[in-house]
């Protein structure tokens, strides 16, 4: 059955309005499909619909409720504050950890981060990456889209860090600790990752951290590239959470 995200203003108690003009295209002529064919559809809540194709129009598709299945609440909540890279790595950051269930995702400005944006290009990159996070979300069949913020400096992701379990920077300088003993004994739940640009945080920045309660953390010998250490910091914490 195909699945497509809509907003929860499009939808009401007993039918469903996709509106957005590509997804209709791709509904109505890439998939070809009819009234009453059937369709899965999940909302901004995480809850899920599934209904047949009640009208179909070059503007719209209405589709008539059958069935609704209430959001799931997430065991682990993972918010990722990664450090912008170079050219469009970004996208595949975005892409990546939205199959891995990360809960929001914080696009990073550091003292060592290369790429530059005004508001106008940062706008624009933002709604991108909430289209590659829907489309993400739609293909993993996942239900809870995950939250794509504005970019933000690090001193502000930290002033409004203070209700997380758990805050980990990874680092390659000054003493560090081990992720799976620090996710294994804490037993953390809602948990905010710091990753670093090519060259990593500078020792200032580390200092901030640890001055907001962040736990520096080794992730090995290699130094990782910012997509692989973002991929691989969210893949680990998933791990170790569900079987420390």
């Amino acid at each position: 059955m195909h699945r497509f995200y809509c907003p929860t203003k499009n939808i009401f108690n007993d039918k469903i309005i996709i509106n957005d003009l590509k997804m209709v295209h791709y509904i109505k002529d890439v998939l070809r499909l009819k009234e009453k064919d059937k369709l899965s559809v999940f909302d901004d809540s995480g809850s899920e619909y599934r209904g047949d194709i009640k009208e179909i129009s070059p503007e719209a598709i209405v589709i008539a409720i059958k069935e609704k299945f209430p959001s799931k609440k997430e065991t682990i909540v993972i918010t990722l504050a990664c450090a912008l890279p170079k050219k469009s790595k970004f996208d595949d950051i975005v892409d990546k950890l939205t199959q891995l269930g990360v809960s929001k995702i914080i696009p990073l400005r550091t003292k060592r981060v290369i790429t530059k944006l005004d508001r106008h290009k940062a706008c624009l990159r933002q709604l991108r990456w909430q289209k590659i996070a829907q489309n993400a979300s739609q293909q993993c069949q996942r239900s809870h889209l995950p939250i794509i913020e504005p970019i933000k400096e690090l001193g502000e992701v930290l002033s409004e860090a203070e209700d997380f379990d758990l805050k980990l920077i990874p680092t390659l300088i000054g003493e560090r600790q081990e992720l799976k003993e620090i996710i294994v004994a804490t037993k953390a739940k809602n948990i905010l990752v710091f990753i670093g640009p090519e060259g990593d945080f500078t020792p200032q920045e580390v200092a901030l951290a640890k001055q907001a309660g962040c736990i520096p953390i080794s992730l090995g010998d290699l130094v990782l590239r910012v997509e692989t250490a973002a991929v691989a910091v969210a893949s680990f914490i998933k791990f170790y959470a569900n079987h420390g």
